[in-house]
């Protein structure tokens, strides 16, 4: 990732490869479980950790809005698969992918 002037460019995987993607700031990234070696914290930071004042921070506070941008239109159940047929043989197969179907010309 790479950050300047307002905007983050970032690489993410994809299955065909990598996509380089450019986004404006602030924003929120995520990572994956392989990004790096994790570090255990040892037992004397783990106490220190616990003394250290904790800031909450409201995203306004930050001037950042979240509010959805996305709205859900319609969620649908796909239909139910119908019951397959059993052909005698391959011609019968071919005649029914033929003209039934209509996936062979």
């Amino acid at each position: 990732m790479v950050i300047g002037e307002g905007k983050a460019t970032v690489t993410r995987e994809i299955d065909g490869g990598l996509e380089t993607l450019e986004i404006s700031l602030p924003a929120i990234v995520t990572t994956d479980l392989r990004l790096n070696e994790p570090r255990y914290a040892t037992l004397p930071n783990i106490m220190k950790a616990k003394k250290k004042p904790l800031d909450t921070v409201k995203p306004a506070d930050l001037g950042v809005d979240v509010a959805p941008r996305l709205a859900t239109v319609s969620v649908a159940e796909p239909p139910k698969r119908s019951a397959g047929i059993k052909v005698a043989d391959i011609a019968q197969l071919v005649d029914k992918l033929k003209n039934e179907a209509k996936v062979i010309v």
